[in-house]
C-alpha cells in the first residue's frame, strides 16, 4: 500500500511539473510581437571569441601581413534590441541621411530625393536636379547635408554626370525648398575626370570633416585603363578627394604643390569605395571597398597614402585569373586593416556614436550587398576585433546604413528602409 501511494504522488508530480512547462513555453515569451514588421532580439549563450562568422571556403590561400586581417572571431549583440521595417514604397535608394532635425535624407538612384520622417513616413519628394546618367550601377548617389543646414538648407550630392560619350563623378550643391519641393540653384563644384564610357564603379560618399571640409569618395570604373590610373595622381578614378565647400582643394592636402598631380586628391589606390565615415573618437577617415573577387576591405584614410589597387590585392579576377603580380604587399602601399575573401560587397557604413547600446559604442556598422546583411566590426586600437552579420534572415541587399538618435537606419535595393534600437 505505501508503494502504491509514493507511485501516485511521484505520477501527481510529474503532471504538474509538465503543466507549469507548458504555461512558461506559451504564456510566458515576452519576445513574441503581434506586429510582423518588428524583430526582438536578444543574445544567450556565448557572445565573445565565438567561431568566424565565415564559413565558405576563401579564394586564395594568399598570406595575411598580421594576425586578424580577416576571419576575425565572431561576437554576439548581448544587448536587447528591436528591428522595425518603416516604409517598403521607395523605389530605387542609394543613400539614407539623417538630418540635424531627425528627418531622413533618401537618394533614389534615377535622380532625386525623399524626406521622410524618422518613422518613415513620405514628407517631400525633391526633384529638379540636374540631369544624371541613370544605367547599371551609376546614377544619383550619396548626399550630405551642410553643417549648418539648419540656415542655410543646402546639401552637397554625387551622381554621374553625362559628359560627351561617356560620363563621369559629379558634386553638386544646392538649396532644398520644402515649398516647391525642388533644389534651388543647383551648380557643380567638382568633377572627378576623365570623362570614361563606363555605367560602373561610381564610387561614390560624401562626408563633412569637423573643418567643414568635403570628403569624396571615387571609383576606377572597372575599366582595365581606369584601373591603372587609380595610381596615377593627374586622374580622378580611384581616389579619396578633399575639397572645401566650394570644391577647391582643401588646405593642407598633401599634394598641393606637386607637379602633375590633383591638388584634391586626400588619397589613392582605391578599387570602388562606397563607403566613408570619420571615427567618433579618433577623428580618422575610415573607407570601405570592392575588391574583385574576394579581397573586399576595410581602411583607415591618411593624407597622401596609397592603398595599393591594382598593384597589391587579396582578391582574384571574377574569371580566376592572378590580378597582375599576385601580390598582396609592396614597400609604400597601405595593408587593408580588414578584408574579406570570400566578398560581402561593402556600402554604405557608419559609426555608432551613442551611448544607448553601450556595447555597439564606436563599432563600425557596414551594408552588405551580396552578403545580405548588417556587418557589426568591433575596433579596438584601430584593429578588428570582432565579428557579426545583423539582419542576415531578411534576404535584403542592404545599400546603406546610417547613424542617429541611438539607432541605425537602413535602405536596401529592393526599397525597405529598417530601423534598429534599443529594445
Amino acid at each position: 500500500m505505501i508503494h502504491k501511494i509514493s507511485d501516485m504522488k511521484i505520477k501527481m508530480i510529474l503532471s504538474f511539473a509538465v503543466f507549469l512547462l507548458t504555461i512558461c513555453t506559451y504564456g510566458c515569451d515576452t519576445n513574441k510581437s503581434s506586429n510582423n514588421n518588428v524583430t526582438n532580439t536578444d543574445a544567450d549563450g556565448d557572445t565573445t571569441n565565438l567561431p568566424p562568422v565565415e564559413k565558405n571556403k576563401p579564394n586564395t590561400d594568399y598570406k595575411l601581413a598580421f594576425k586578424g586581417q580577416t576571419r576575425i572571431a565572431g561576437v554576439k549583440t548581448t544587448t536587447a534590441y528591436k528591428v522595425e521595417k518603416i516604409s517598403n514604397e521607395l523605389s530605387r535608394p542609394w543613400a539614407i541621411v539623417p538630418l540635424q532635425d531627425g528627418r531622413l535624407l533618401i537618394t533614389d538612384k534615377s535622380g532625386y530625393i525623399q524626406l521622410h520622417d524618422a518613422d518613415g513616413k513620405l514628407l517631400k519628394k525633391i526633384t529638379g536636379f540636374p540631369e544624371v546618367v541613370n544605367r547599371g550601377q551609376i546614377g544619383m548617389h550619396d548626399a550630405a547635408p551642410d553643417p549648418d543646414f539648419k540656415n542655410n538648407k543646402t546639401i552637397y550630392w554625387s551622381y554621374a554626370e553625362k559628359n560627351g560619350n561617356g560620363n563621369l563623378l559629379a558634386v553638386a550643391k544646392g538649396q532644398i525648398s520644402e515649398s516647391s519641393s525642388t533644389i534651388q540653384n543647383p551648380v557643380v563644384i567638382f568633377r572627378a575626370n576623365p570623362t570614361f564610357n563606363s555605367a560602373l564603379h561610381l564610387g561614390s560618399r560624401l562626408v563633412f570633416d569637423k573643418d567643414g571640409n568635403l570628403f569624396v569618395s571615387t571609383g576606377e570604373r572597372s575599366d582595365r585603363d581606369g584601373r591603372k590610373q587609380a595610381q596615377w595622381l593627374n586622374s580622378g578614378l580611384g581616389k579619396i578627394f578633399k575639397t572645401t565647400k566650394d570644391g577647391k582643394p582643401a588646405p593642407g592636402n598633401p599634394f598641393l604643390n606637386q607637379k602633375d598631380a590633383m591638388p584634391e586628391i586626400y588619397a589613392y589606390g582605391i578599387r570602388n569605395a562606397q563607403g566613408l565615415d570619420i571615427h567618433p573618437a579618433t577623428g580618422e577617415l575610415w573607407e570601405n571597398e570592392f575588391g574583385p573577387r574576394g579581397g573586399d576591405e576595410v581602411n583607415i584614410i591618411r593624407p597622401g597614402k596609397n592603398y595599393g589597387w591594382a598593384t597589391i590585392t587579396y582578391g582574384i579576377e571574377y574569371g580566376g585569373s592572378e590580378i597582375g603580380d599576385a601580390i598582396q604587399s609592396r614597400a609604400g602601399m597601405e595593408q587593408p586593416i580588414y578584408y574579406w575573401d570570400p566578398v560581402i560587397s561593402p556600402s554604405g557604413m557608419t559609426f555608432y556614436k551613442g551611448n544607448e547600446i553601450p556595447e555597439w559604442k564606436n563599432n563600425l556598422f557596414i551594408g552588405a550587398l551580396s552578403g545580405s546583411h548588417i556587418c557589426r566590426l568591433v575596433i579596438e586600437n584601430n584593429k578588428i576585433v570582432g565579428e557579426e552579420r545583423l539582419l542576415a534572415d531578411k534576404n535584403e541587399r542592404f545599400r546603406d546604413v546610417a547613424y542617429h538618435n541611438g539607432m541605425l537606419y537602413a535602405v536596401t535595393d529592393s526599397g525597405n528602409m529598417y530601423r534598429i534600437s534599443k529594445k
